[in-house]
C-alpha cells in the first residue's frame, strides 16, 4: 500500500485544513487554545491548517478538533461547499 497521498485527496485535507483555521479564527481561538481543547500540539494542528503543507490525520484528532470547535464532524467536512459559496 502506497503512503503517497492522491491528488483529489491533497485537495481535501487542504480545503478541511483551510476550514479548521477559519472556524477556529471565527470564534477567536488562537492555534494554541484550540490544539488544547483538541488535546493535540500546536505544531500538528499548524501543519494540518497550512495550506502548503498536507498533513494527513486521523478521525480521533478530526472528532477532536470539530468537538473543540462546537461542530459535528460531517459538518466540519462538509462546510467546504458552504466555504466555497463565501469566497
Amino acid at each position: 500500500m502506497s503512503k503517497e497521498m492522491g491528488f483529489e485527496n491533497r485537495d481535501r485535507l487542504v480545503e478541511l485544513g483551510l476550514v479548521i483555521a477559519s472556524l477556529r479564527k471565527m470564534k477567536g481561538l488562537s492555534q494554541e487554545q484550540l490544539a488544547e481543547k483538541a488535546n493535540i500540539s500546536r505544531s500538528h494542528l499548524s501543519a494540518i491548517e497550512a495550506p502548503n503543507i498536507v498533513r494527513a490525520f486521523s478521525v480521533e484528532v478530526l472528532y477532536n478538533i470539530a468537538d473543540a470547535l462546537d461542530i459535528n464532524a460531517g459538518d466540519l467536512i462538509n462546510i467546504k461547499f458552504y466555504y466555497r459559496d463565501a469566497v
